[in-house]
């Protein structure tokens, strides 16, 4: 059975707290053998997960996918029209879906590029319901440690370009309120107390005011009529 929500893997936030994603619950497969896909499916309702598809191919399945968001594909690699490597780029760029690929090669080749791409799972037909449920498992925990990262990415970068605000902004105080870098920064803290907002939206908002202001500075003043 299907491990319930309070048994989530979790990882470490930048704040040291869990950041849990529920385990899988719709799984997208496409195969273009219809007997392979059906007894993905079987294994996988029997697994207690709900099936999407079966398609047959990696546009059908990047179709499906963007009506009805699934956590995780299970992709064949060799499917016609659009192979299962072009469709798990398609769906992890726009949706950022888990991705567990299923196949009967394992050339290196193949094995590269699915590392090159980002995928989160591989495993070899023919595979049984006790293999497909470990394989799940480990390209879930996967995609959790890829979420992580790419989460505490952007908490880093939205974190550096509030700094570089501040920094900007008290420049900006320095220069035009002919003040110390000290003082300026106690009035950024001052006005983001007193507006209860964050010293980042506050020193967004003098930036604003001063670009303004140098555009209207820089404005040629019209000539009078003689």
């Amino acid at each position: 059975m299907m491990p319930d929500k309070s048994d989530a893997l979790s990882i470490p936030s930048a704040d040291s707290r869990p950041v849990a994603i529920p385990p899988p619950r719709r799984i997208l497969v496409a195969d273009d053998e219809h007997l392979v896909a059906e007894v993905i499916s079987k294994s996988l309702v029997s697994l207690d997960y709900e099936v999407i598809g079966p398609v047959a191919n990696g546009a059908q399945a990047i179709k499906l996918a963007r009506q009805v968001q699934p956590d995780m594909a299970i992709l064949d690699i060799r499917m016609p029209e659009v192979d299962g490597l072009a469709a798990a780029q398609v769906l992890i760029r726009e949706m950022n879906i888990a991705i567990l690929m299923i196949t009967a090669y394992s050339d290196e080749a193949y094995l590269r590029d699915t590392c090159e791409i980002g995928i989160h799972g591989y495993v070899l037909k023919p595979t049984s319901t006790e293999q497909l449920r470990v394989a799940i498992t480990m390209a879930w925990a996967r995609y959790q440690q890829h979420m992580g990262l790419s989460t505490e990415v952007s908490r880093l970068q939205s974190s550096l370009s509030a700094r570089k605000a501040i920094e900007k902004a008290k420049w900006v105080l320095v220069e035009r309120c002919s003040i110390s870098e000290d003082e300026a920064h106690r009035r950024l803290q001052k006005q983001a107390r007193d507006k209860r907002r964050s010293m980042a939206e506050v020193a967004e908002s003098i930036l604003e005011s001063y670009s303004l202001l140098s555009c209207e500075l820089d404005r040629p003043t019209p000539s009078e009529p003689t």
